[in-house]
């Protein structure tokens, strides 16, 4: 594998890809097998390529029938119906159709290139017909589509930063790498370098001081510097500053870099308070991976970015055991005291929960209609009273993935700028153009998708251009 720097300054490369996670390998791979050579650069050291793309377990695809990982179907028109509900409709329909269409070949592509999937799934998740699991998670994806890229003789630069893509009239002459004067060149360049989610300073332009309470559940590396350089050339941007993927996290998880280990999918289950004890939305609203990221906004909308999530000893065993224990105690006014909440407030919001609780057992494989009565908000499925001791405590933070402000792009994958015009040789695939399809709002497992879909077009795409200049 050719890592000396001297010698790719001085290769003639085809098209250079920034980014090493799962878009920017899809992009190098259908590249390479179409002849093109072709250099992946990582702002990470080899072990921590890969972005966001080593947190993630699955991606979310159609299919009219039953596959060899997914069971019955998930149609088209489903699968929309799903993301214009999550997104409520602040989405570029046409690109959204796009990369649900084209979702349905994802995993035998793939799998074609070696990657393993688990069979499907079962349980609370209700993800077995919708979402394909990697088998060994998104780290082993990683793994296996580096070392297919590597047979296809794509070139690897780590733990290097890009600085500057050099633009000039919409062609990209080059890109400056951190501590280098010359720039480094290729014919086509595709921009897979995610959003600016580890940028604090960034978030608090949308966020405010809010920001500061924030954990970073994704990788410490998407500090948005290409996203900057693009938008300071022209290109166009797409989604708000404070649309993201964020979810409720353990607030004892570490400033970065928590991953998917972090979450906590309790919350269906339990009864969330603010620091004022009282409840704040409705838990039970849909099935977890169709609201499991709007959590990290609703906590991070509450006094000081911080909520709890309150369970008794059945609700405890409802869902997928955390990383972290959860904190214990025999009442519920010593559980306050051991979340530094105030003992007879949270006393006075469970016991008015457990009296508006309808009678008899939830069901959690289906949305039961098993909804609270009289509250503010209500919960409208699994409401079950917090009664059987011991009791259960997570502190709640906001935990962001990625941003969803990026760069609007074409069908081909190709950069637009603000004249409308498409880049002469500049794509992008992954996080840092995954807002012209989520403006808000997010569906388990449709980052993956996003980032396989136009990797795979804006691969395909360089590639055809260069072979028609051929």
């Amino acid at each position: 594998m050719n890592t000396n720097l001297k010698d790719i300054f001085l290769t003639n490369w085809d098209i250079i890809v920034i980014g090493a996670g799962n878009a920017g390998l899809c992009a190098a791979i259908t590249a390479a097998e179409a002849g093109c050579a072709v250099l992946v650069i990582e702002a990470a050291p080899k072990d921590m390529r890969g972005g966001n793309t080593r947190h993630t377990r699955n991606l979310r695809a159609m299919h009219d029938e039953p596959t060899d990982v997914l069971t019955e179907s998930y149609p088209f028109d489903e699968y929309f119906d799903d993301l214009m509900r999550v997104t409520k409709g602040v989405t570029n329909e046409d690109l959204a159709r796009l990369t649900l269409e084209k979702s349905a070949m994802l995993t035998s592509w793939l799998s074609a290139r070696g990657v393993r999937f688990q069979q499907a799934l079962t349980g609370t998740l209700n993800l077995g017909r919708t979402n394909a699991f990697f088998l060994g998670g998104g780290r082993a994806l990683l793994n296996q589509l580096c070392n297919y890229a590597a047979s296809q003789d794509v070139q690897f630069l780590y733990d290097t930063k890009v600085d500057e893509l050099i633009i000039e009239d919409g062609f990209c002459v080059g890109a400056r790498l951190a501590g280098q004067s010359e720039a480094l060149t290729a014919k086509q360049f595709i921009i897979t370098s995610g959003g600016f989610e580890a940028n604090l300073d960034w978030l608090a332009e949308g966020w405010g001081d809010a920001a500061k309470n924030f954990l970073v559940r994704g990788t410490p590396y998407n500090t948005g510097g290409l996203l900057k350089s693009l938008l300071d050339s022209g290109a166009q941007a797409v989604g708000e500053l404070d649309q993201c993927h964020a979810v409720a996290i353990d607030a004892r998880a570490p400033k970065y870099d928590g991953g998917i280990a972090s979450r906590i999918d309790g919350v269906p289950f339990s009864l969330v308070v603010n620091k004022d004890c009282q409840r704040f939305y409705d838990e039970g609203e849909d099935f977890w991976p169709k609201r499991y990221a709007i959590w990290g906004r609703l906590v991070a909308a509450q006094p000081d970015q911080i909520a709890y999530a309150i369970l008794d000893s059945e609700g405890v065993k409802r869902f997928m055991p955390s990383v972290f224990t959860p904190i214990q105690a025999d009442t519920i006014e010593a559980l306050a005291d051991e979340l530094d909440l105030a003992p007879q407030d949270l006393a006075q919001t469970v016991k008015s929960f457990n009296e508006a609780c309808p009678a008899g057992p939830i069901d959690q494989s289906i949305l039961d209609g098993k909804a609270t009565t009289s509250l503010e908000p209500n919960k409208t499925n699994w409401s079950a009273p917090v009664a059987v001791p011991p009791f259960y405590g997570f502190p709640l933070r906001p935990g962001i993935t990625f941003t969803y402000m990026g760069v609007s792009v074409n069908d081909r994958a190709e950069i637009l700028f603000e004249d409308g015009k498409a880049a002469a040789n500049l794509y992008a695939a992954g996080e840092i153009m995954a807002g012209n399809i989520l403006g808000q709002g997010y569906l388990a497992g449709i980052g993956m998708t996003i980032g396989g879909v136009f990797g795979l077009i804006a691969g395909e795409q360089a590639a055809r251009r260069l072979s028609n200049k051929r």
